[in-house]
């Protein structure tokens, strides 16, 4: 049963899959605050546990896909020899039943709340398993195909709560949109040893130089604008302004040290700081809703 649970674990990325439900799950929130026709229609709590379970599955299902396409490659990474198909714990038709029934019942899950939400939720899995997935190995564009359905979750969430995509919903989008980029190419700049091992090619130039360094930087400060919109809009108070302006210079600081520097300390620095950053300014902003 322990080892199951491990490869179950490995099979779904349980922490990128966490940190998928948890932005979903906030922005849902969000939405249920935001008025319709006058009325804000408040807390459902029933279609916010629907929306994490079917946010979990169809998230799990994407990462499924991914590996069942990737198991040759997997196998060739220090980071990932260790996931159940690799490791021959799992064949890939078990992977990809799995991720069949898991997709399948998830987009099921999200399409009860409303048909937009699980349309979304099929072009994530889609767009993330068979256009990104194949696009790694044969040019960085596959981080900007990439951080489309990665910058979904919220999306999905808010349109889950609210029923349709306005400029609140659009928003949010940008600002995981945005925020993916120095977050992927700080894990691409980590692990480039290993991803060069399944010729990954993640970086903006392939290769640890400083004009990868520089747009990591760049990206790091055209968050910052883009986190500010919110207050701009008038839907975020000056809680959000204030912590998205203090954050994202922060994380453009490390952007910056890891430009001058150009070592991995500087970049696990950068890693880190985004995985702080994305929860802090979107759980700010819906402390802003619901003051």
């Amino acid at each position: 049963m322990k080892q199951f649970l491990a490869d179950f674990s490995k099979l779904i990325k349980f922490r990128l899959t966490f940190l998928v439900v948890f932005s979903a799950s906030v922005t849902f929130l969000i939405g249920c605050q935001v008025p319709i026709d006058g009325v804000i229609p408040g807390i459902n709590w029933t279609n916010w546990l629907i929306l994490i379970a079917g946010g979990f599955l169809v998230t799990s299902a994407a990462n499924c896909f991914n590996e069942v396409i990737e198991v040759d490659l997997d196998k060739l990474m220090t980071r990932t020899k260790d996931r159940p198909m690799p490791a021959g714990h799992m064949t890939t038709g078990q992977g990809l039943v799995s991720g069949l029934v898991m997709g399948l019942l998830g987009t099921w899950l999200l399409g009860k709340l409303n048909i937009e939400t699980g349309l979304l939720s099929v072009f994530s899995i889609f767009l993330y398993a068979f256009a990104y997935t194949p696009l790694k190995r044969k040019s960085p564009i596959a981080v900007f195909v990439g951080a489309i359905p990665g910058a979904l979750p919220p999306l999905i969430g808010y349109v889950a709560a609210h029923g349709k995509i306005d400029k609140i919903a659009v928003i949010l989008f940008l600002i995981q949109f945005v925020w993916q980029f120095p977050h992927f190419w700080a894990i691409a700049w980590v692990l480039d040893d290993d991803y060069k091992k399944a010729d990954f090619r993640l970086l903006p130039t392939t290769k640890r130089d400083k004009t990868s360094a520089f747009i990591t930087f760049l990206s790091t400060l055209i968050l910052i604008p883009v986190s500010l919109l919110p207050t701009f809009y008038g839907f975020g108070g000056y809680y959000i302004g204030g912590v998205s302006l203090i954050a994202g210079l922060v994380f453009a600081w490390l952007g910056f040290k890891l430009w001058k520097t150009l070592d991995l300390a500087s970049a696990r620095k950068v890693m880190f700081c985004s995985f702080f950053y994305l929860p802090l300014v979107q759980l700010v902003l819906l402390f802003d809703f619901l003051g």
